[in-house]
């Protein structure tokens, strides 16, 4: 493992024992970010960077019985925790880096990424691999629960233009990374990209 996974690792490591009991009110928001992911019943779609799991049972409920829900993560006390609410009980869980899937390629109608890009060692080539393992059409989810304002405003940060979240930054990002930003919200109540993997990887610069 590479430094700066070892630091996403360790960083996640220490805050795993609880995790979820900080953030008891966002399944709502988790459900409704999943929704926009048009998943169908018989679907197989990742939660990359799952943490504790808590888009796994709105994403388990989307694809139903028949679907096939994956959750990978890099921090096994994650995963434990997932496991301690029941979580793995939607999902199967893994322990992976996201830039180096265990998938084959074009295997997945979508992915659901709650908080992940800015922890990515690379951000271009983990959503390449994204990209990789998603089948043309299928869609992606950047998601968290509360906005870029206010996510700096409660870590007592000012926000800066090189933001990677920021539209201008992410847009031509996510071209790069065989993807076409398909819709945008940064609102005070949530963050959501929504992104799909074009037919073609060339229409992904047609934006």
């Amino acid at each position: 493992m590479d430094a700066d996974h070892s630091h996403v690792r360790e960083f996640f490591a220490a805050r795993a024992d609880g995790w979820g009991a900080r953030f008891p009110d966002d399944a709502p928001a988790f459900a409704a970010a999943v929704d926009e992911l048009r998943l169908r019943p018989g679907d197989a779609v990742l939660d990359a960077g799952c943490g504790t799991g808590r888009a796994l049972p709105a994403l388990r409920e989307a694809v139903g019985p028949g679907g096939t829900v994956l959750g990978a993560d890099l921090t096994p006390e994650m995963l434990r925790e997932a496991v301690r609410a029941g979580r793995d009980r939607s999902a199967r869980l893994v322990i992976a880096d996201v830039a180096r899937l265990p998938l084959r390629d074009a295997s997945l109608a979508a992915v659901f990424a709650a908080g992940l890009v800015s922890h990515l060692a690379d951000p271009r080539e983990g959503l390449r691999e994204l990209a990789r393992v998603v089948r043309p059409g299928g869609r992606l989810a950047l998601f968290h629960p509360i906005g870029r304002a206010a996510l700096a405003a409660r870590q007592g940060r000012q926000l800066t233009p090189d933001d990677l979240r920021a539209e201008p930054n992410l847009r031509p990002l996510l071209t790069a990374s065989g993807w076409r930003l398909v819709s945008y919200a940064d609102e005070d109540a949530r963050f959501l990209a929504l992104a799909v993997r074009p037919a073609n990887p060339t229409d992904a610069r047609h934006t």
